[in-house]
């Protein structure tokens, strides 16, 4: 079963159609673009997996979690397995950027004596560790937004969810932001990021979801399974004509020998 499904989604808000009859899976260690005009629905949909929203109608499944079936007091315990990275970055203002990263742990299970490892870690992931004593209003738009995808990675969570990070930095520092996404990703991590920027799409050659009017209108496909298609692809012809002819005959005469 994949990570994240989406089967028949629609979510209004009074007569206003948000998203419309979406359906999507996302595989583990996929890196996702949602893309589209303003109010085309990306921004629902991150909210929807969030659980932030419910669902008019259809099926949202995070890791065989049904969100149908979810009473209201497991939905902190799910969220603990999404991490999420915002455009303005939601900063406590009178919190130094440590305070900012280990408040994700105190509505987790972690034990105390792991935060300092766990922050520590994070922190140094995005290149921070000469910044941690330092206030939000002290820190560049860049280094806000690192702090904030720390502050996703801290509960170590299976999948990212990333709602127009670079939406409010110029083009050197969303660079910068995305090449940390992609080591990230690289390392493993799903991810999920909603954005109208052009350019960081056609440069990162991800998986690209597209939606107009709340409805998907493309959907460029798993690029891993691309990849392990273009393996397969490789081999075959990395070979000579005489393997592939040893290869055909193979299995042929395997065939002959099921059908004796």
């Amino acid at each position: 079963m994949p990570m994240l499904k989406l089967n028949n989604v629609t979510k209004t808000f009074g007569e206003i159609l948000a998203v419309e009859d979406i359906s999507f899976e996302v595989s583990e260690g996929e890196f996702v673009f949602i893309t589209g005009p303003s109010g085309s629905g990306k921004s629902t949909i991150i909210k929807l997996i969030l659980r932030q929203f419910t669902p008019d109608s259809g099926e949202i499944f995070l890791n065989e979690t049904d969100f149908g079936k979810l009473k209201y007091k497991e939905i902190p315990k799910m969220r603990q397995k999404i991490g999420i990275v915002f455009q303005d970055f939601k900063m406590i203002p009178d919190r130094t950027l440590w305070e900012n990263v280990e408040v994700a742990l105190a509505v987790t299970n972690v034990p105390r004596k792991e935060w300092k490892e766990r922050v520590t870690h994070v922190i140094k992931l995005v290149g921070l560790e000469k910044r941690t004593s330092l206030f939000p209003s002290q820190l560049a738009g860049g280094e806000l937004q690192r702090g904030s995808l720390a502050r996703a990675l801290v509960a170590n969570p299976s999948i990212i969810l990333a709602d127009e990070p670079t939406g409010n930095l110029d083009w050197k520092t969303a660079e910068s932001i995305m090449e940390l996404f992609e080591q990230i990703n690289k390392e493993g991590k799903t991810i999920i990021m909603a954005t109208h920027h052009l350019g960081l799409i056609e440069k990162h050659k991800n998986r690209v979801i597209e939606l107009n009017e709340g409805k998907v209108v493309s959907d460029s496909g798993s690029k891993k399974e691309e990849k392990g298609g273009k393996k397969e692809e490789n081999k075959e012809e990395g070979k000579t004509e005489e393997q592939k002819e040893l290869n055909i005959s193979d299995k042929k005469s395997k065939s002959d020998e099921v059908e004796k």
